[in-house]
């Protein structure tokens, strides 16, 4: 394990590209010749977070419309409280979570029908604590992290039972220190950051061996300087927001190797039409860009000026504090 360099280190590879990002950014609902446009339909309110969430980042977020991300948002919750990916479609955890987040972020959140949405949330969680997203019953240890994360935004998280969902959180962890979908499933980075996300909002990060799970996490760098989700992976950009916001949760940030991690990320920028990929030359879009902006200010990335974001929430401070989230920069842990 590396420490981490000092504050006011660069990296050397190629600067950081915000003016190329944001334009990316732009073009994205408007490039609807694409069939890539038209298969994303079904997550395009998750695909909105990540965007207006990429641009907060780069403190550009006042450029987007936010009359027209706060109309897109409304359309797409039902009668049942909840929120499909595009207006029309059924409700679903992954979803719910998403339009929230667009709304908190933009300041309509009480535009919506909150309490609908929170009593939809709340009927999610099953008998021994987990959570379904959606009425079709698929168990994820995803929706348990959504569900709390989105009840807190809403200030709604007395409307379910918290300690059962801590408990069934904690079956999925691992020998290895990991946690799976279910327990007993493999361990698997982005799952650790549900978890761990999770157990922050319930208060409940003591209840784990945060060393032993720091060390799993540290593991999954790579000698490129990327992270991978799991062992005998490859690098993915995605997993500097997976990895780094968990070991951020667990105070084991400096276990990495910051600069390494920086040059794999600025490596996987396109440089002629803006984005990040997920590895290196691959084909930018917006999920990456937005997760390796993270990793980037998540490690104090001091080669631009970038907003920071709480690694529990995945939003701005400015933003929680606005909701009544109790957060403490430098601490990083969401508070009931």
């Amino acid at each position: 394990m590396s420490a981490v360099p000092a504050e006011d280190t660069v990296p050397t590879s190629q600067p950081l590209l915000l003016n190329l990002h944001a334009a990316f950014i732009h073009k994205l609902d408007s490039k609807k010749d694409s069939i890539h446009y038209w298969t994303a339909q079904h997550l395009k309110v998750s695909g909105m977070y990540w965007g207006l969430g990429a641009m907060q980042i780069m403190k550009r977020h006042n450029e987007l419309d936010a009359v027209q991300l706060k109309a897109f948002c409304l359309a797409c919750q039902n009668a049942d409280g909840g929120f499909g990916g595009s207006p029309g479609q059924d409700s679903h955890l992954l979803y719910t979570l998403s339009a929230l987040q667009v709304l908190a972020q933009i300041g309509a959140l009480d535009a919506c029908a909150k309490t609908e949405a929170a009593e939809w949330i709340a009927s999610r969680q099953q008998p021994d604590g987990s959570f379904a997203g959606d009425p079709w019953g698929e168990i994820d240890s995803r929706f348990v992290y959504i569900a709390l994360n989105a009840l807190q935004l809403l200030r709604q998280l007395h409307k379910v039972d918290v300690e059962k969902a801590v408990s069934w959180t904690l079956s999925c962890q691992n020998w290895d220190g990991g946690f799976g979908v279910a327990p007993g499933a493999e361990s698997h980075a982005g799952q650790v950051f549900c978890c761990v996300g999770a157990l922050c909002i319930a208060n409940a990060i003591s209840r784990i061996n945060q060393d032993k799970l720091g060390l799993w996490l540290a593991m999954r760098q790579l000698p490129s300087g990327g992270l991978n989700g799991r062992p005998e992976k490859k690098a993915d950009v995605c997993y500097s927001w997976w990895v780094i916001s968990s070991l951020c949760m667990l105070k084991r940030h400096h276990w990495i190797d910051r600069e390494a991690l920086f040059r794999y990320i600025l490596q996987c920028q396109d440089a002629e039409d803006g984005g990040i990929a997920d590895k290196p030359s691959n084909q930018p879009d917006v999920y990456h860009t937005f997760f390796g902006l993270c990793g980037l200010t998540l490690l104090g990335y001091s080669g631009a000026e970038l907003n920071q974001i709480n690694p529990v929430y995945a939003m701005p401070y400015e933003v929680l504090n606005a909701l009544g989230i109790e957060v403490e920069r430098g601490r990083d842990v969401g508070r009931r």
